[in-house]
Parts: C-alpha cells; structure tokens; sequence
C-alpha cells in the first residue's frame, strides 16, 4: 500500500464503523511488511494504526513474527508528539483469537497463510454487530466471510 491506500483504507474502517472509531477496538491482523518475516520498515500496518489512534480507536495488533517491543517503538516513532498515547491505546496479543474478540473490525494487514484458516465463525460470534473485515490483501475468502454474516470491504475491490 502506497501513503494514499493506507490513508483510504483506514478512512475506510472509520467510515464502515458510523464514521467513528473512538473507544472502539480494531484488531490488526499482521504487522510486517510482507509474510514470513519481522520486517516492519515502511509497513502500512504502522501509518493505518496511527490513523486509527489519530481518530481514538483502540487497536490490538496480532503478528506471528514482529516483536512486541518492535511494534511499540514503531508505533511511538509516528506518534513523536504523543507517545503516551500509545500506551493507552495499543495492546498486542500473543493470540489472534484474544486479538479479534470484542473488535468492532478486523483488518488484515500482512498476508500471512494463517490468516485464511481461522475460524471465521468462531471471529464473528465474539464481535459486536455489525461485524466487519477489512482485507488490505485480497486474502480471505470475502463470499464465505459474508455468508457468516461479516460486512467485508477490500481495498482495490469492491466486495
């Protein structure tokens, strides 16, 4: 995602959730740039979680590889002028289970494999309704998703 999509694709999580993400929880799925390594320089994941602190959501990142200490120090380096902010507003779980529950959104961040073999079912009972995915990688199966019952917007598709 280039600096336009990232900041489309968060204006779009706020505006699919009332056009406000304050004191909501948004579950990021993947914090690297790419799958299969910790590499974070330049990851979307940073810059779409500013946006969304930036707006007073609380954002609970899940990534299988990326430390939590990487993401804290990458999240306080966009947020120079507010680094307490952080603390209050980041959670990272060691589970993506832990991550999605109580979200009122989840967005796919990384393309990770795991991402497509969660049990999607099991995501949607423990959201709020309307529970919505956000799929910044064209990775999921967005017509199974809607069968569950999810709201699923994609970024560079209309689903």
């Amino acid at each position: 995602m280039n600096d336009y999509q990232e900041r489309r694709f968060s204006s779009r999580i706020i505006r699919n959730l009332f056009n406000t993400v304050s004191g909501k929880k948004i579950a990021i799925l993947g914090f690297a740039f790419k799958k299969d390594t910790g590499d974070t320089r330049e990851s979307a994941a940073i810059y779409v979680c500013k946006h969304l602190m930036d707006e007073g959501a609380h954002v609970c990142i899940y990534d299988p590889k990326v430390s939590t200490e990487q993401i804290m120090y990458d999240l306080r380096s966009v947020s120079a002028a507010n680094p307490d902010r952080v603390e209050k507003l980041v959670s990272i779980a060691a589970d993506p289970y832990e991550c999605m529950a109580d979200a009122h959104g989840v967005a796919v961040m990384t393309e990770w494999d795991e991402f497509k073999s969660y049990d999607y079912q099991r995501v949607y009972d423990s959201m709020p309704k309307p529970a919505c995915i956000f799929d910044g990688r064209l990775i999921l199966d967005h017509q199974g998703l809607k069968e569950i019952g999810f709201k699923v917007e994609a970024i560079g598709k209309t689903v």
